[in-house]
């Protein structure tokens, strides 16, 4: 149980990284505006979920101008996913041990 324990990446220990990622893996680029109204969440507090996922280049960022309006998006970096996928196996490993008690 240890082993599993220990490949639990605390990066996703929140939420909404958790769910930030989710929606990343499954997307190529998702914008600002949607993340945030599909999270629930503050300006705030997904820059701030952005900057940590940044930070571990989980997250890539691009700025971009539509029109004349400033456009933010965001897409799971190659590290990010796999990241993410060995956290979700171990999920799914320290649940199967705990069913087969």
């Amino acid at each position: 149980m240890k082993e599993i324990i220990h490949k639990l990446d605390k990066t996703f220990e929140s939420r909404i990284r958790l769910g930030l990622m989710s929606v990343l893996v499954m997307n190529e680029w998702v914008d600002f505006g949607t993340l945030k109204e599909l999270l629930e969440v503050t300006d705030g507090n997904l820059a701030s979920h952005v900057n940590s996922l940044e930070k571990k280049k989980y997250v890539e960022v691009r700025k971009q101008f539509i029109g004349r309006k400033p456009n933010t998006s965001f897409r799971a970096t190659s590290e990010g996913t796999k990241a993410f996928q060995d956290h979700l196996k171990a999920l799914e490993a320290l649940l199967k041990s705990n069913n087969s008690k």
